[in-house]
């Protein structure tokens, strides 16, 4: 009998998601409006509170609409420049194509595998001296581990530029006791289907005012002027979460603590299972400072003399058992649709890229899946 498949990254329902979905059913609030929404936001709003700062969310149909709603936000347009973290998933940069401007990439620095703070400001300085002040800093928590906060903020601060902090990954990390998504000045979530909660497909803006997410909203329901009829004055979306939708969010929101520590379980798991084999290096925090929710473990794996073990050679392995495992996200400026994009950093991208995997690391992990996770790898090594 074939064992059934593990996956790298699956939804996983607590158990009230339905009775929200039924509560919007039965009082036919099925538009992208109503009280799921509303508490939605709310909870997402008094997970992330840091007492120290106004917090509002916007509810919408993708992280990616929320990226693309950030950058309208901070005023990118056609011929703008946006410096963006290369190792990433395609949609952190691909919003800037949307607006018409041109996304400069920047490399990773090796302990969080995240935005570089030499290249950035690197790449900030030889852009003015071109004539060019970027619009905004695009920066990921890759996996769900906090870049460097202070670094990053103290380079943007010093030139003026805002961040819009990619947290699509990272619901449930922390860096300094402080949640990711309350970093930026636009911070993003996901809760796609892969994602550590999810809404089957959506995701959230996070603002600083008011204001600022009511211009959001406006945006991401086609821009209709107050008026009697239909009137724009400017051009909208269609990006505003439905309330059934938020309804499953409303569900996760109940269990996303235990999915982190569940996460976190996998990791110190394969943290474990990789002691004693050389050449092999878990992706892990590189000081007290940063709490990563593991939303994917992720291992390197050096080949030598002594150890022929590449990254394909575990993957097909782990395929060959119907076990799901992936290699890193290929760096943007990597990416043939981002050819000829400028590009500031050394090959630390590539070489996470080259050597890197990531393993099966969903919160519905049994200790069975382990298991067969487990004796796959012995048997590789």
């Amino acid at each position: 009998m074939t064992n059934s498949k593990i996956y790298l990254s699956s939804p996983h329902m607590g158990g009230s998601e339905l009775d929200y979905v039924h509560e919007a059913f039965q009082t036919n609030w099925i538009a992208p409006l109503g009280p799921n929404v509303t508490g939605f936001e709310l909870a997402i709003q008094k997970y992330l509170d840091n007492k120290t700062e106004n917090l509002e969310v916007a509810a919408l149909s993708s992280g990616t609409a929320a990226l693309h709603l950030a950058l309208i936000l901070c005023g990118v347009e056609r011929g703008d420049e946006v410096l963006c973290q290369s190792m990433t998933f395609s949609a952190s940069a691909n919003p800037i194509v949307y607006q018409g401007a041109t996304p400069v990439f920047i490399d990773s620095e090796p302990d969080t595998w995240n935005l570089s703070p030499e290249h950035l400001e690197r790449a900030i300085k030889d852009r003015i001296k071109k004539g060019k002040l970027p619009k905004a800093i695009i920066a990921v928590h890759l996996y769900g581990m906090p870049y460097k906060v202070d670094e990053v903020r103290e380079i943007a601060n010093r030139y003026e530029i805002p961040i819009i902090e990619d947290s699509a990954e990272a619901l449930g990390s922390t860096y300094d006791s402080r949640k990711c998504g309350t970093f930026g000045d636009f911070s993003i979530l996901s809760f796609n289907g892969n994602k550590i909660i999810t809404t089957s497909g959506g995701g959230a803006l996070i603002s600083k005012t008011k204001k600022l997410k009511e211009k959001a909203v406006f945006l991401a329901t086609q821009a209709r002027d107050v008026a009697p009829h239909y009137q724009h004055s400017e051009i909208g979306y269609n990006y505003r979460l439905s309330n059934v939708a938020a309804g499953i969010g409303r569900g996760q929101m109940e269990v996303l603590d235990s999915h982190v520590a569940k996460r976190r379980k996998n990791h110190h798991f394969y943290k474990k299972l990789f002691e004693n084999y050389n050449k092999v290096c878990i992706f892990s925090e590189p000081n007290e400072r940063f709490y990563s929710n593991h939303w994917l473990s992720c291992i390197l794996i050096t080949p030598n003399k002594t150890n022929t073990v590449c990254r394909e050679t575990l993957r097909l392995a782990l395929e060959k058992e119907h076990i799901e495992s992936r290699p890193l996200w290929k760096p943007m400026h990597l990416q043939p649709v981002f050819r000829g994009a400028p590009f500031y950093g050394d090959q630390v991208s590539e070489g996470l890229f080259d050597l890197g995997l990531c393993l099966p690391s969903g919160s519905n992990l049994t200790s069975a899946d382990r298991e067969r996770i487990k004796h796959v790898i012995d048997s590789v090594f």
